[in-house]
């Protein structure tokens, strides 16, 4: 068997079918199920190692940017997503997944810090190629220091913290930062467009203490290939697989303990 991940759907979700072929690439195996099947079934949760959120306009961001997936992962899934990571297993989300997780307080999981994703300092939507840097929190999926390109595709992508650099400290402190949007030579900054949304502190991903809880706002699975990569491989932008090496290594641990 290989790693299984239960993958959500519903309405205004348009990144699935990347984000699946990204985990099968990796190695997993994918099962997509809609949000109103895991209502009516949420033990199916039980089922799988890792859970996936895709990215998209759910519900078409009506209320704001994955509030309403937000409010039903919190009300209906909960209590499933809380055993399947007490039991070892990982939560994932990508764009407006990871907008669903914040709303739904299974992130950032650090006593104090209120957090929230608003409008771009831009004021538009923003589609345009980041580079993220490597936090140490997430130096079991990637190299501490590397930068993972990817694209960003989004309006409401700005993390805003109630304490403002007080609550960085202690996301730093948590080491709950995963990601941090950077320049070409890995300097972080919340400045644009290498920051397309004006994040405090150039946040671009948040991870759980544990390591397994995780979401960022730009889209790794759109980047497996040097063809992917706005210059086709030249250089600036990497080699098209640093995207890869993220799914393998999100999905790592689960592949040691399978047999074959």
């Amino acid at each position: 068997m290989k790693p299984r991940v239960l993958q959500l759907f519903t309405s205004g979700i348009n990144c699935d079918r990347e984000l699946r072929y990204a985990f099968e690439l990796a190695g997993a195996s994918v099962k997509v199920m809609h949000i109103r099947e895991l209502i009516e079934n949420p033990a199916a949760i039980r089922d799988c190692e890792l859970f996936a959120i895709p990215g998209g306009f759910t519900y078409g961001d009506d209320l704001g940017a994955g509030r309403i997936l937000g409010l039903e992962i919190a009300r209906f899934l909960a209590t499933e997503l809380e055993e399947l990571h007490a039991r070892g297993g990982s939560i994932f989300g990508v764009c407006n997944g990871f907008q669903a997780l914040v709303k739904s307080a299974l992130l950032p999981r650090v006593e104090g810090v209120k957090i929230s994703l608003t409008w771009n300092f831009s004021h538009r939507f923003e589609c345009r190629w980041s580079r993220l840097l490597v936090a140490p929190a997430l130096g079991h999926v990637l190299p501490v220091g590397s930068i993972l390109p990817a694209p960003s595709a989004h309006a409401e992508g700005q993390i805003v913290l109630a304490d403002g650099q007080h609550d960085v400290a202690r996301l730093e402190a948590a080491n709950a930062i995963a990601l941090r949007y950077c320049r070409a030579d890995g300097t972080p900054t919340s400045e644009w467009p290498d920051c397309p949304s004006g994040s405090i502190g150039a946040i671009a991903g948040l991870i759980s203490p544990s390591g397994r809880i995780l979401g960022l706002m730009p889209h790794p699975e759109r980047n497996l290939s040097a063809l992917h990569l706005p210059d086709r491989g030249a250089g600036a932008w990497g080699t098209g697989q640093e995207g890869v090496a993220f799914f393998r290594g999100l999905v790592a641990p689960y592949l040691a303990n399978v047999t074959s």
